[in-house]
């Protein structure tokens, strides 16, 4: 298959991109021709396997560990990329967690409630805030959000409401980043 496109000597990060999307969305911006940072936080060995397979490719593939549910963690992964790609063009945020315990909000406990809000909200905003301000003008980034963020979800409404809270903060952000080229999505 020929490429639509190419996206070559641009540079990339993919969090979450040891598996499912986020390691899919690696590989095509690979086969386009962008060099990838994937960023991970425990995976190291599904790390390890993605950066041997597509390192063969041809573009530079780092992985780097990081807590994107801390400040520090996102910080870090965007200035790894920066140093190890040599700038930033494009963010694709696809780490998140889906909880896999079907629970009623009036059975919900607390700290399901705040893990999901960390892994999906706090992460969002601190991969989003960092690569603000190191995207160059015309940059992207990207969030893997969900269906149940528009429609809700059934005994995992803490999920839907982490993934709505990404759609409306993804219009905000558009619009803050429209004036320097960088379209978020």
């Amino acid at each position: 298959m020929s490429a639509l496109f190419s996206l070559k000597g641009k540079r990339a990060v993919v969090t979450g991109g040891t598996r499912g999307i986020g390691a899919a969305a690696a590989e095509l911006l690979v086969d386009l021709g962008a060099s990838v940072c994937v960023g991970y936080r425990s995976r190291r060995a599904d790390a390890d396997a993605i950066v041997a397979r597509l390192s063969g490719k041809g573009p530079t593939v780092l992985a780097h560990a990081a807590d994107l549910g801390e400040a520090a963690g996102a910080d870090s992964l965007i200035a790894a990329a920066v140093a190890g790609l040599g700038g930033l063009d494009l963010v694709i945020h696809s780490a998140g967690i889906w909880p896999p315990e079907e629970v009623p909000v009036h059975e919900m406990a607390d700290a399901r409630w705040h893990r999901t809000m960390r892994e999906n909200v706090d992460a969002m905003f601190f991969v989003s805030r960092a690569a603000a301000r190191v995207l160059g003008d015309g940059g992207r980034i990207v969030h893997i959000s969900s269906t149940a963020g528009q429609r809700g979800e059934s005994m995992h409404a803490d999920y839907g409401a982490s993934k709505g809270a990404m759609i409306s903060f993804v219009k905000g952000q558009a619009v803050e980043l429209a004036k320097r080229g960088i379209t978020v999505n």
